[in-house]
């Protein structure tokens, strides 16, 4: 394996965060006449597709090539960001939903188990989550210059500019896709007497039986998967932060940099990931419960100060939540990495729903600053059960069907 893996695996996920249009996009669906209720309904629609993909994506990704769903999961999210552009109505949104969706499934769980299966086939999994945090940290870090950099898009050629440059991002995030290597590619049908096609099929199937059946059966894993889904689940706050900035009188301008202090957060809390690794679980549930303090502290004021607060909390939560993905890697010992991943990514995805369904009923009684500060009641009550659901440090060791030939990263 060619040395500079770590930094294309970093690169990778980097770009993926370098979109001017992730502090704009609420506000182009509310310039364009649609309601907080409307909008909801498209977040709806965008997490029931990822819903519906997520773990037959995961049983695709450890039955195919991880690399090439890397490259068409970046391709299909910049072609929803296009038709966002192109079609500025309540259709032409919902296309994008259905894409960006689409995209969040494939890559989802499959850019996590393409990373852990390196590391293993180099006998380095002790650095899953120095790497991961480092990945996330960077995607932040260009989500807070994507961010910075929306202001004077905006400003120089509106909603439209920002999405090209969007668009141009995912393009180069294929591109580095494409240079990754595979220590051990995936065969899409194993040797058999029957046809290729029906053969591949038949894999399928077992791959995503076999994710299944450690959910099912694994308490250390079923755990993980349940505690990581819950907090991947939360990070629907950010989906109405414009929102909320809006509310607290904030100009169009001035909301990405108000949200960049919450990306900037996210980006130290991801980096601190590696070194938290081993602190005790109740570290960590200490550490969610004050994120349900600040970010309800900092709804409430309602007032662009709120920002401040609330920057703090999601850097922890962050953290919490890097921390927890990887240890689930590290518990998992089948084959089935990317399925099992997509199990927890699955659920994720079901209780963003109720919190999207939630806000579009209660936007109708309810201001943003009481239905953010409501969502961290759930946040309060997962802090207790992670002592008891985070699995311990170095979990049930690497996937043993990983080959080891390459020791460096």
């Amino acid at each position: 394996m060619p040395r500079g893996l770590s930094t294309r695996i970093v690169a990778y996920e980097a770009l993926h965060d370098f979109i001017p249009l992730y502090p704009l996009y609420q506000l182009l669906f509310a310039d364009h006449g649609l309601s907080a209720a409307q909008i909801s309904t498209l977040f709806v629609i965008w997490s029931t597709t990822a819903f519906v993909l997520e773990v037959p994506s995961g049983a695709w990704a450890d039955t195919y090539s991880r690399r090439k769903l890397l490259v068409l999961g970046a391709l299909l999210s910049g072609l929803g960001y296009a038709a966002w552009i192109t079609l500025p109505s309540f259709t032409g949104f919902a296309l994008g939903f259905v894409l960006w969706g689409t995209s969040s499934a494939l890559i989802s769980g499959t850019f996590e188990a393409f990373v852990y299966n390196e590391l293993a086939a180099r006998d380095r999994t002790d650095r899953y989550a120095s790497l991961l945090g480092r990945a996330r940290s960077a995607s932040f870090v260009m989500n807070l210059a994507a961010t910075a950099l929306a202001t004077p898009l905006f400003n120089l050629g509106g909603y439209t500019l920002a999405g090209i440059v969007s668009v141009l991002s995912c393009l180069v995030q294929a591109a580095v896709a494409l240079s990754l290597p595979e220590a051990q590619p995936v065969e899409t049908a194993k040797e058999s007497d029957e046809p290729g096609s029906r053969a591949a099929f038949t894999n399928y199937l077992q791959m995503l039986d076999s994710g299944v059946t450690e959910v099912l059966t694994s308490r250390l894993v079923r755990r993980a998967v349940a505690l990581v889904a819950l907090l991947g689940g939360f990070l629907a706050f950010d989906e109405y932060f414009p929102l909320l900035a809006r509310e607290a009188g904030a100009t169009t301008s001035a909301v990405p940099l108000l949200i960049a202090g919450t990306v900037a957060a996210q980006a130290i809390g991801g980096a601190l990931a590696g070194p938290a690794y081993k602190l005790p679980a109740a570290t960590f549930a200490v550490g969610l419960a004050a994120t349900a303090v600040l970010i309800a502290a900092g709804s409430l004021s309602r007032s662009v100060w709120g920002f401040l607060p609330i920057a703090v909390g999601y850097g922890l939560m962050q953290l919490v939540i890097v921390v927890s993905e990887s240890r689930l890697q590290d518990a998992i010992t089948g084959p089935a990495r990317a399925t099992v991943t997509s199990v927890s990514g699955l659920f994720a995805e079901v209780f963003a729903v109720v919190v999207y369904a939630g806000f579009a009923v209660g936007s109708i009684w309810f201001p943003m600053s009481i239905l953010v500060a409501a969502l961290t009641i759930p946040v309060v009550l997962t802090a207790l059960v992670v002592p008891f659901a985070l699995p311990p440090p170095g979990g049930a060791g690497p996937d043993n069907s990983v080959s080891t030939e390459v020791k460096e990263i």
